[in-house]
């Protein structure tokens, strides 16, 4: 699916107002999605409201009346204008049913959530109870969802990843050093993966590899004698518990190491998102609109191989795609830092 040729005219669109929130994790691009979805919506003559503060907006009735004016020049900016949070109340019944009253007392007829899969669990479950219609917005840094080749910031995050690294592995040459740098992923190891890749890592430690501390020693061990120095990427959820215990175990196996340790945090969040994902964050929020002009719910708009798909939100939600930690990177990732 791609843009439709739909009628713009109001009278002709059963939806006449949409709500559109971001949840859960900040991420670089939801600013451009934001926009997409208001001018996509003003594009059909539907009006816009902008809800608070994720789940905590529907909850508590905040929100603000959106127009051109609302998302003009903020298509660069990192963060969101919509403010971000997690709800634990819109995990109860009454938090859910207080917030479909507050949709439908200021005649909301259908929602677009933007985030990751703690907010498409919390769609799912709402949009079943309710019968309500939404659509899902894929923003999140892990790029840790079915049904999109890419989530809007993970390519922004990942060049973040990329610029940071270079300038540690500055210092690790002059130095000679050895480097252990932590970067997001919890659950998943797919902003090590690539971004190690950039960076030409001599190690990449993810939760999908199944490598452990013996295996970076017997890389080490085999590793070029010539090269003063080393950079190991390692995901936050890697199971070996860390950068700084991976650094432990290395400084006490090999003393002679200037071993370092750098946990890159939440700079992977923020900044200008890239021009990828202000153009993805583009694409499918006015996708995501005349989704919901033609009667879809309960999906999350992605792209795969260039092409506009809805996945509904069961199988987007933590079912990471094995192709996209295939043993095939595992291999590219030996051969690179042979």
């Amino acid at each position: 699916m791609d843009y439709l040729d739909l009628p713009r005219n109001r009278q002709m669109n059963k939806i006449k107002n949409i709500g559109v929130l971001t949840s859960g994790g900040d991420s670089p691009g939801m600013n451009a999605a934001i926009r997409a979805v208001v001018r996509g919506s003003i594009y059909y003559d539907i009006e816009v409201t902008g809800f608070l503060r994720g789940y905590e907006g529907l909850i508590n009735n905040d929100f603000i009346p959106m127009d051109r004016k609302s998302v003009a020049n903020i298509i660069q900016r990192g963060g969101t204008i919509l403010k971000t949070a997690r709800s634990e109340a819109f995990r109860t019944v009454e938090g859910r049913q207080k917030a479909y009253e507050n949709l439908k007392a200021n005649g909301i007829d259908a929602l677009v959530v933007i985030g990751g899969d703690g907010t498409f669990t919390g769609a799912n479950v709402f949009s079943k109870e309710f019968d309500f219609p939404i659509v899902g917005l894929p923003g999140t840094i892990d790029n840790d969802l079915v049904g999109t080749d890419f989530t809007i910031g993970y390519d922004s995050a990942i060049n973040t990843v990329v610029d940071a690294v270079d300038r540690i592995r500055d210092t690790a040459e002059s130095h000679d050093r050895l480097f252990i740098v932590e970067v997001m992923g919890r659950d998943s190891g797919l902003i090590a993966l690539r971004s190690g890749i950039g960076v030409g890592a001599e190690a990449i430690m993810i939760p999908e590899a199944n490598m452990n501390a013996d295996d970076i020693l017997h890389k080490l061990e085999h590793s070029r004698k010539d090269k003063s120095s080393k950079i190991i990427i390692v995901a936050e959820g890697d199971d070996t518990g860390g950068a700084f215990k991976v650094g432990e175990i290395l400084q006490e196996k090999y003393p002679h190491y200037d071993t370092k340790v750098s946990v890159l945090g939440h700079i992977q969040r923020g900044g200008k998102p890239t021009c990828m994902d202000r153009v993805l964050a583009s694409r499918l929020g006015v996708v995501a609109v005349e989704g919901l002009i033609q009667g879809e719910s309960g999906v999350m708009v992605g792209q795969i191989n260039r092409e506009i798909v809805f996945t509904p939100f069961d199988h987007a939600i933590k079912h990471i795609n094995a192709e996209k930690v295939s043993s095939k990177w595992l291999k590219l990732i030996d051969i690179l830092s042979f």
